[in-house]
């Protein structure tokens, strides 16, 4: 779950979603958009127990739900113990390999992975602008007058002469990124839209070394091929976490130590582990 400025999204939404969001302190009102991976159990049955918590939480805003095709349809029928709702529910079905939508101060890009069913990853963007230039909005003749809306994003016209943004502020900065996979076999889109991340959360089923055919055969990741992504990823993220252990893999801790020579700044995280990303300085 990322916030930000005031608004709430969610990837995926398991069985104990609820319980994890209670025990961060969060609020249910401020969710506006949940993103599906896919449509397996462990990744979708806590929706209709989480759009009642929203609902009883007095959110009449509408709520905006994102996955792969048939998206609509399934949520329909999970809402057969769901009702009636105070808001209004809109979908995105995924249809093309990648897809990229803006919303609530997001940008949000989604790409098709492999696994046993239709399957997407997603990169979660803030971006930035850069910083005002007043030498350049001399250059370009903008009034003094024009430039705080125009830092605002707005477009100003006077007397008959447009002005936009780019005409006063530097080249953009480095934005904040968040990409995110689950339940695939390693595939180079991840290691594409990984790239530049400031966390990459990655699916690490198996981190014993006898369970390579295990996870071709369910297509899944082991820590070493989910290593390999974020070492690929150009530019590296910063950390990789890893996530989606398989029920037999009591400490994954145990396992990480082997895959730091492949990608050094690998953690095993576990459930509620948070962080606050600021934006850095520096220009892209």
């Amino acid at each position: 779950m990322t916030r930000y400025n005031g608004s709430s999204l969610l990837i995926d939404c398991g069985e104990g979603t609820q319980v994890a969001i209670r025990e961060r302190g969060w609020s249910f009102h401020d969710i506006d958009t949940v993103c599906f991976t896919h449509f397996h159990g462990d990744h979708i049955s806590g929706l209709p127990g989480l759009l009642l918590s929203m609902g009883n939480a007095e959110r009449t805003e509408p709520v905006t739900l994102i996955g792969p095709k048939g998206l609509e349809r399934t949520v329909n029928a999970l809402r057969v113990i769901a009702p009636e709702l105070p808001f209004e529910i809109k979908f995105i079905e995924l249809n093309d390999t990648v897809c990229e939508y803006s919303m609530c101060g997001y940008r949000i890009k989604a790409f098709r992975v492999n696994h046993r069913v239709t399957c997407y990853g997603y990169s979660i963007m803030i971006d930035r602008a850069g910083k005002f230039d007043p030498e350049k909005a001399a250059a370009n003749n903008v009034p003094m007058k024009a430039w705080s809306r125009l830092q605002k994003g707005q477009v100003v016209e006077l007397d008959g002469i447009e002005y936009t943004q780019d005409m006063i502020l530097g080249p953009e900065r480095k934005g904040i990124k968040v990409t995110y996979c689950t339940d695939t076999r390693p595939v180079g889109i991840i290691s594409e839209m990984a790239a530049g991340s400031d966390i990459f959360i990655c699916e690490g089923m198996y981190g014993e070394d006898d369970k390579d055919n295990k996870a071709v055969e369910h297509k899944h990741m082991t820590f070493a091929e989910a290593a390999g992504l974020a070492a690929s990823a150009d530019p590296r993220p910063d950390e990789m976490w890893l996530t989606h252990y398989s029920p037999s893999l009591v400490n994954p801790a145990e396992y990480v130590g082997k895959i730091r020579k492949i990608f050094p700044n690998a953690i095993a995280a576990k459930d509620l582990r948070t962080v606050t990303l600021n934006f850095k300085d520096e220009e892209i």
